[in-house]
């Protein structure tokens, strides 16, 4: 089989045991520095975007993708509803009444966002459903005064479905024994869980009880959210919608309460893939002194290779191959390194915390309690692309000196 002269005694060299044991620690130690580079940039780039794919799914699957709401309570909610699944963008749409306070517990106290929801509706817009660990929305019965908490709060209190809790509205009531905040006893009918900083802050009850609290007649309601097939069109369309209904409604989106957690994301995403490249470009160009002390080395092959007539170019292309392999094994060991510990780095984190008996991520601290990893493909592709670039751009100095040596120079004093 043909084989170029230049590939073939580049893979000689590469693969020959060096009299100099030196040169071949630094072409190990750039191997393994290509390797773990590009490892860590994969695993690193995963779990970031693991936080991503879990701050869409699970808390903008909780929160509102966009919501319109009345100035003045809104009487007849479900043909303003009807209108707004008119819109192609609009998957559903469910009213909801927004209360803020706090809870209370055999003296403990956590400030809570309550929201009072339509349970057939909700379930269309909403996760939440699938996370329930004890009852279900339909337990919300319009009257009875239920509530579904998080787990963090049901935790933190030590109640179960069936106890009773305090609510506590920001509001005075004057009696003739004086001035008294407005209180109301709350039995849990459920508890939820997904695994966020929701599940410490939110609680469900049923519109109608929400309407009573704030004197409202029951069947008003504050306004509809509503959930879009593209949740990043959120601005766009809530705008559109409001534009086009009659009447005094202004409209909010999720950019707006949890807008700068995904920028957050995205910018450290952006920088660690910086920080992790340069880091790759350290192992890429160990490549240079690598190949410098080869080059050095092996002057005096060189010189007989240029005396038995091979050029220039056929020298430089011998050592751009020698510095290319190690850089194409460091960055294919990286790879697949990479992808196992992206594949397995949820579960490993799980092991090693029920092993030391310990939670690297709190809901109490962290939006979300565990480490999420999601590998893309395209990050992968971009990662070794570049490892395998800057590998390649670290052969042409030491080459180009390699090709400039001449022959009787080299050969003077051997």
């Amino acid at each position: 089989m043909f084989r170029p002269l230049p590939f073939f005694i580049g893979l000689r060299y590469t693969r020959a045991k060096r009299r100099n044991h030196f040169i071949s620690f630094i072409s190990l130690i750039s191997m393994l520095g290509l390797t773990l580079g590009v490892m860590v940039m994969i695993l690193v780039l995963s779990v970031m975007n693991g936080f991503d794919r879990e701050l869409r799914t699970r808390i903008l699957g909780m929160v509102p993708h966009a919501t319109i709401n009345g100035y003045q309570p809104i009487d007849d909610w479900q043909s303003l509803a009807g209108r707004l699944v008119e819109h192609p963008r609009v998957e559903a749409a469910a009213p909801f009444i927004q209360l803020q306070g706090m809870l209370t517990h055999d003296g403990s106290v956590a400030p809570v966002l309550v929201n009072g929801i339509v349970p057939e509706a909700e379930q269309r817009v909403s996760i939440i459903e699938e996370h329930m660990q004890a009852g279900a929305l339909s337990d919300l019965v319009d009257g009875e005064f239920g509530i579904i908490i998080g787990e963090l709060t049901a935790r933190r209190f030590g109640v179960q479905p069936g106890d009773k809790l305090t609510f506590v509205l920001p509001e005075a009531s004057v009696t003739p024994a004086g001035v008294f905040p407005r209180l109301k006893r709350f039995e849990v009918k459920g508890v939820f869980k997904v695994g966020a900083e929701l599940d410490g802050s939110l609680a469900l009850i049923h519109a109608g009880d929400a309407a009573r609290l704030t004197r409202w007649v029951p069947g008003q309601v504050q306004g509809l959210r509503i959930k879009l097939d593209d949740l990043f069109l959120a601005p766009q369309v809530s705008w559109e919608i409001v534009s086009q209904l009659p009447g005094d409604y202004y409209a909010q989106d999720w950019t707006r309460s949890h807008g700068n957690l995904f920028a957050a994301i995205r910018m450290e995403k952006t920088m660690i893939a910086l920080l992790l490249i340069l880091i790759v470009a350290v192992a890429a160009f160990n490549i240079i002194s690598t190949l410098v002390m080869v080059v050095t080395d092996k002057k005096a092959d060189i010189a007989i290779l240029r005396t038995l007539g091979a050029s220039p170019t056929t020298i430089m292309g011998i050592f751009m191959v020698q510095g290319s392999v190690i850089g194409v094994v460091g960055t294919v060991a990286g790879c697949i390194l990479g992808i196992l510990s992206a594949l397995n780095v949820s579960a490993l984190v799980a092991g090693l915390e029920r092993l030391l008996g310990v939670q690297f991520l709190s809901s109490d601290v962290y939006f979300i309690s565990y480490l999420p990893s999601e590998l893309i493909w395209s990050d992968v592709v971009m990662i070794c692309s570049t490892a395998l670039g800057l590998s390649f751009l670290a052969t042409l100095y030491p080459a180009w000196r390699a090709s400039r040596t001449q022959p009787a120079e080299a050969l003077r004093y051997d």
